[in-house]
C-alpha cells in the first residue's frame, strides 16, 4: 500500500463548465464556486481545459493589453473596456480557455503537484481519472496543507 497523500485532502469537488457554454454563465459559476479556475470539459465529459480568471480578463480586455509592459499610460477606463468588449459575454468559454492540459491522474504523488504548480504557474490543477474529471486542487489550499506540514515539523 502507497503511503496517504497530503494533496488528497485538499481536492475539491467543483462544477465543470462546457465548452460551448456562454462567458456570462461560466463567469456566474466561476464566482459561485469560490474557486480562481473551473475545468473545462467537452460533450463526452472530458478535460478540455481550465477557465479561470486569467481566461476571464483576456477575453474582456483588448489583445494588446496582455503584449504592454506597463499600462499606465492608457487612459481608458473599466468602463471602456466592458462597453467594448460587453460581446465576449455570449463567447464560447472554448474560445477563450487554457486548453493546454496541466492535470493529474488518480494516481498523482505531492511532489508532482508541487512541480505542475511550479513549472506552469496554473491557479488550480484537475485531477483526472480516465478522462473525466474528479476534482480539482487549487494553489491556496495545497499551499495551506504543505505550510501545515512543515510548521508541525
Amino acid at each position: 500500500m502507497s503511503p496517504r497523500r497530503m494533496s488528497e485532502d485538499v481536492i475539491r469537488e467543483v462544477p465543470l463548465l462546457m465548452v460551448d457554454q456562454d462567458v456570462r454563465s461560466a463567469v456566474e459559476t466561476l464566482v459561485d464556486g469560490g474557486v480562481p479556475a473551473l475545468p473545462v470539459v467537452d460533450g463526452s465529459e472530458r478535460l478540455a481545459g481550465v477557465f479561470g480568471e486569467r481566461e476571464f480578463m483576456e477575453a474582456l480586455f483588448p489583445g494588446y493589453v496582455k503584449q504592454l509592459g506597463y499600462a499606465g499610460f492608457v487612459g481608458k477606463g473599466l468602463e471602456d473596456a466592458l462597453e467594448k468588449r460587453a460581446g465576449c459575454a455570449s463567447e464560447r468559454v472554448g474560445d477563450h480557455m487554457l486548453a493546454e492540459h496541466v492535470d493529474v491522474s488518480g494516481d498523482f504523488s505531492d511532489v508532482q503537484v508541487a512541480e505542475t504548480f511550479l513549472h506552469h504557474r496554473v491557479l488550480i490543477v484537475p485531477v483526472v481519472d480516465d478522462g473525466r474529471v474528479a476534482g480539482v486542487i487549487t494553489r491556496s489550499d495545497f499551499f495551506r496543507s504543505l505550510a501545515g506540514r512543515f510548521l508541525e515539523r
